[in-house]
């Protein structure tokens, strides 16, 4: 079973799990109100990877997040997705990274990281580890993937506080293991930026 919205933030905010300001719009003023820019995307639980059907849109003010609020609801008439809400998410920029959780049957909770977009996707650049974590876990994680030159600092790649990345790791491996109804865990995109910030999170729970 998907988590909801609402359910994501309740947990990331338990495990204190940095996140953007995010909204779920109820009203005009939830539009009128937000501090932009900002991103415009759904909440459902008939729809897993919301990029894919163009369904997270990027929004400059509240006359623009109106008229995309339109064409989003077209979409979804399209794919016939009926159970949504929208929500508007302050939009962060930083390094992208993965880091997500699936539990094995056998081994228990396994912890994945990786670089975001390409380097995970195509590249299949990514390290794994069984939890609970250590710190030392952590670090080997980051410096056996072939990207780990970027989280240093290459060419336009800024470099980042790896420490951020640890302690993100070290909370889902904590968040793993206290919550055993939880099968799966992907936190794409996270951006490092001043911090570790959940962009997009995908939380699957066992069904009751």
């Amino acid at each position: 079973m998907l988590f909801r919205q609402k359910e994501v933030l309740v947990l990331l905010k338990k495990y204190s799990i940095s996140f953007p300001k995010t909204t779920i719009i109820k009203t005009i003023s939830d539009i009128d109100n937000f501090r932009y820019p900002a991103v415009l995307k759904i909440d459902s639980p008939e729809v897993v990877h919301k990029s894919d059907l163009g369904l997270v849109i990027f929004v400059r003010n509240s006359s623009d997040t109106k008229q995309q609020l339109k064409l989003l609801e077209n979409k979804l008439k399209k794919y016939d997705i009926k159970d949504y809400r929208f929500i508007l998410q302050k939009k962060v920029e930083g390094q992208e990274i993965i880091v997500g959780m699936k539990r094995d049957p056998i081994f228990g909770p396994a912890i994945l990281f990786g670089l975001g977009g390409v380097f995970v996707e195509v590249l299949k650049d990514y390290s794994i580890r069984i939890a609970p974590l250590s710190k030392k876990d952590c670090l080997d994680m980051i410096n056996e993937i072939k990207g780990k030159k970027l989280l240093s600092g290459f060419r336009n790649f800024p470099g980042v506080n790896k420490e951020k990345i640890i302690a993100l790791l070290l909370k889902i491996s904590r968040l793993a293991m206290n919550e055993k109804d939880i099968m799966e865990i992907d936190f794409n995109p996270v951006m490092i930026n001043k911090n570790a910030e959940v962009v997009d999170a995908r939380i699957i729970k066992k069904d009751a």
